[in-house]
């Protein structure tokens, strides 16, 4: 399973699970997508290129969501699927490739507000597992 919805009475509520922590990271693209768009309605064939850094693997995460939102928000791209790296050290770095398309009103299923630290969180015991609420 690399993903599942969970009952929330306002919000968006989604488990991920992943292998390793570029999995993890792919699925929750994937659980991002889901939730928010008809990806089927995408228009065209866009790769796009992002990066973002944190000092443990809940704010990689964290930033990773965040950067999926400000795509959808400032121009209105989704991504249908993800290819990520991630480089360790004091800063961990993911760096991914997305392949998606642009978004049209008829390709929304409801707008995303901002991913919230409700009950936020990215554990890692036989697999990486994270919790994700987002504000609707």
């Amino acid at each position: 399973m690399k993903y599942r919805f969970i009952d929330h009475t306002a919000d968006v509520a989604f488990e991920v699970f992943g292998e390793t922590i570029e999995e993890l990271i792919e699925n929750a693209t994937l659980a991002f997508c889901e939730a928010f768009v008809y990806s089927d309605r995408l228009e065209g064939e866009i790769e796009k290129e992002i990066e973002v850094e944190g000092d443990s693997e809940d704010v990689l995460v964290y930033h990773w969501l965040n950067e999926l939102l400000f795509l959808f928000d400032t121009e209105f791209y989704a991504a249908r699927q993800a290819d990520v790296s991630v480089e360790g050290g004091e800063v961990l770095r993911a760096r991914g490739k997305l392949y998606g398309g642009k978004l049209k009103p008829e390709a929304v299923k409801v707008e995303p507000k901002a991913i919230t630290l409700h009950n936020f969180k990215v554990e890692k015991s036989d697999g990486w597992y994270a919790f994700v609420v987002v504000d609707i």
